[in-house]
């Protein structure tokens, strides 16, 4: 046997030790080493809450239901046929259902019939929400560069709110919540003078807001709040929380807001505060009827104004994406169910 000198031991202790350290040191390394690489993937945001049943296929099915009418202005064809799809719509889906017939005056002189589609799920219910969008489509489309006097198809700007609408109500009727909720698709809404006419336009638009909230369809009707969805339908939607809503219900603008924010949708539904440019039935639901409502509208950063098919023959199926109709159907649902 061969007999190892002490400081030959020694020797090789220190040698163990310090190869021991860098292999702890390199394994230290790669550690390191893959937690950057972790860090600097993009971070995906969870929804925190469970998305309810919506059907994005429905409610476009729904859009485009009413755009193959055609144009849907007061007085004309398509118009009439149209309320009646609307009105045997809710029927089918179990909703009490009436339309409201009313007259008005257009800024133009024009006498026309409008046509209120109401529809209530649980009728007797105390608690009440109320959802709307206005239905008809624009007589001419004042702000394309061509074919400017005829009208447009609207399935942006009219057929997409109504069409979430639609699908809401088959999921109510689906998952029975204990509150009642009342759905008006409010008529010539679109009838409005043109701007560019340099007078004062904002009550000559909504004539069918306007004629329910002081002609209601139930006497002394009133609803915890209202939400009023307009130009709901295009791809890549931004909604902020315009100056109306926040100055007569910002405390319902925070509770969507942040029940789109539970659901992840926080990209869309953003805490941007704008000035609205124009006016919408939620002004007139607010200032006439009484009853605190919000409008989810998108809004065009590229140019601080509408989508930019906004009262334009670009406002077609082209224009609508089943993933925004199903987001803004998500958000509506998810709302009503947190009521008790």
């Amino acid at each position: 046997m061969q007999k190892t000198h002490p400081l030959g031991n020694m020797k090789n202790k220190i040698l163990t030790i310090v190869l021991s350290t860098l292999i702890i040191s390199c394994d230290n390394d790669k550690k390191r080493e893959k937690k950057v690489v972790i860090h600097t993937e993009p971070l995906t945001i969870q929804p925190k809450a469970e998305k309810p049943n919506f059907d994005g296929d429905s409610a476009y099915l729904y859009v485009k239901q009413q755009v193959d009418f055609g144009p849907r202005f007061p007085n004309n064809e398509a118009h009439g046929k149209c309320a009646k799809f609307l009105e045997k719509k809710l029927k089918s889906f179990g909703l009490n259902t009436t339309t409201q017939i009313g007259s008005a005056t257009t800024f133009n002189n024009k006498t026309i019939t409008i046509k209120n589609v109401i529809g209530a799920y649980k009728p007797d219910a105390k608690k009440r929400v109320l959802l709307f969008a206005h239905w008809d489509s624009r007589p001419f489309a004042d702000q394309d560069s061509k074919n400017m006097t005829k009208p447009i198809l609207g399935a942006n700007d009219g057929a997409s709110g109504v069409g979430i609408l639609l699908e809401v109500a088959r999921q109510l009727t689906i998952s029975k919540p204990n509150i009642g909720v009342d759905i008006i698709f409010f008529d010539a809404e679109d009838y409005g003078q043109p701007a560019s006419m340099n007078a004062t336009v904002s009550e000559t638009y909504c004539l069918g807001s306007q004629y329910w909230a002081k002609n209601p369809h139930k006497e002394n009707y009133t609803a915890e709040y209202g939400i009023l969805l307009d130009m709901v339908g295009n791809s890549n939607p931004y909604f902020t929380q315009e100056s109306i809503s926040m100055n007569y219900a910002p405390q319902i603008v925070q509770k969507v807001w942040g029940n789109a924010n539970s659901l992840g949708y926080n990209k869309y539904f953003v805490t941007q505060q704008t000035t609205f440019v124009g006016t919408d039935d939620h002004q007139f639901v607010n200032a006439l009827a009484g009853i605190p409502s919000i409008d989810i509208i998108h809004f065009e950063r590229s140019s601080g104004n509408f989508h930019s098919s906004w009262h334009t023959h670009n406002d077609n199926m082209d224009v609508i994406d089943k993933t925004s109709l199903s987001m803004v159907g998500e958000v509506l649902l998810y709302t009503i169910y947190q009521e008790k």
